[in-house]
């Protein structure tokens, strides 16, 4: 028994959205649903799942764009982010304007995370860290079983989230996960919002934003 995953880059951004799922009970979620919604429910058709809840790290649009017909068409309720980031989320048909997407409506979640919060996928459990910095209701989620963490815009192989979007702050960034991801261990391997996945450990080596154990020549 253990969590399952496949990542869908979807959107003109390649933002990666998570198919996440328990083996035991074939229930599922879908991390940042950002668009390409018949992707999403063709890949959700092709492994036999049932999805249960939408879950979103953060607000921005190529992460939540497809959220609100996706949750309509599957009756299913959305999940996350943490509250400070309720201004992306009512801010979203100004974002479709800004970036060329398609009118996406402004929407709240039917429940917002908060840090120590538990959410489960059938029987799993990811327990939500509240990481600020890329935008200030940023959430990461981490499943200690299958020892992964879904971790959004706050951390890419080799780089970090922006900082420059309004709310947005570097050192609160820093962190975020030095204090919040690091703890969780260096054989953590994480799911980025963009680009190919890594573990802490290796970031904790060689990212230059973030590193803290690069080796002395």
């Amino acid at each position: 028994m253990s969590l399952q995953f496949e990542i869908v880059p979807v959107t003109p951004f390649q933002q990666n959205c998570s198919v996440i799922w328990c083996d035991e009970t074939n229930e599922a979620a879908l991390v940042d649903p950002g668009g390409d919604i018949h992707l999403l429910k063709d890949k959700v058709q092709q492994l036999g799942l049932t999805v249960t809840k939408l879950i979103l790290t953060h607000g921005h649009l190529d992460h939540v764009g497809g959220t609100e017909p996706l949750a309509a068409e599957l009756g299913v309720p959305v999940v996350g982010p943490h509250k400070e980031d309720a201004f992306w989320l009512q801010g979203l048909p100004r974002q479709s304007e800004m970036f060329g997407f398609p009118l996406t409506e402004a929407f709240d979640p039917d429940q917002w995370l908060e840090d120590g919060d538990v959410v489960t996928v059938g029987n799993q459990s990811l327990s939500v860290y509240h990481t600020p910095g890329h935008t200030p209701g940023h959430v990461v989620l981490y499943s200690a079983e299958a020892s992964v963490a879904f971790v959004g815009d706050v951390l890419f192989n080799g780089g970090i989230g922006r900082t420059d979007f309004p709310k947005g702050d570097f050192q609160t960034l820093i962190n975020s996960i030095k204090g919040k991801l690091w703890p969780l261990g260096n054989d953590v391997s994480f799911v980025p919002g963009h680009g190919p996945m890594s573990t802490f450990g290796k970031e904790r080596v060689s990212n230059p934003f973030v590193a803290d154990e690069m080796p002395l020549y």
